[in-house]
């Protein structure tokens, strides 16, 4: 994989009650350790949560709080062909190499902030958006989405 494969890699916490969204270095989507330690030297109230999209093929999702690591991956069929997505696939203990096209992981990983599993599940499903859509709408839905907006574009 190369970074350039990645779309964009950002990291938003709530600190106080206020969203901070940053933008972390793209080679962090291909890297989940990476990826999951960079989010650690956030402050977070609710955990830090971490946003990456890869090549428009599918998006991550991964909170941490403290040691908890949470992770929720948009489509199962990613772990044939990307290693940030086997590496999380292993964290969840998912079935290796899903043929469908479903998420992996944990579709409550947001429910607490105002996005319940079965919403978050639509995103997933959804044919017509893509991943940095879905995560557009999941920043808009959870509080962020002027700061993702400003990042993403």
């Amino acid at each position: 994989m190369a970074e350039d494969d990645v779309d964009f890699v950002i990291a938003a916490y709530r600190d106080e009650g206020a969203w901070t969204v940053v933008e972390l270095p793209p080679r962090l989507g291909e890297d989940f350790d990476g990826f999951t330690d960079a989010l650690a030297r956030f402050p977070s109230d609710v955990g830090v949560l971490g946003l990456a999209s890869v090549n428009d093929d599918f998006f991550v999702i991964v909170r941490r709080s403290g040691e908890h690591v949470r992770a929720l991956l948009s489509d199962a069929t990613a772990v044939w062909d990307w290693p940030l997505a086997a590496d999380l696939a292993e964290l969840v203990n998912a079935v290796d190499g899903d043929e469908e096209p479903e998420p992996v992981g944990d579709l409550d990983i947001v429910s607490d902030l105002g996005l319940a599993s079965v919403e978050l599940s639509l995103l997933c499903d959804d044919d017509d958006l893509f991943p940095d859509e879905a995560l557009a709408d999941l920043a808009e839905r959870l509080g962020f989405g002027e700061q993702f907006e400003a990042i993403v574009g």
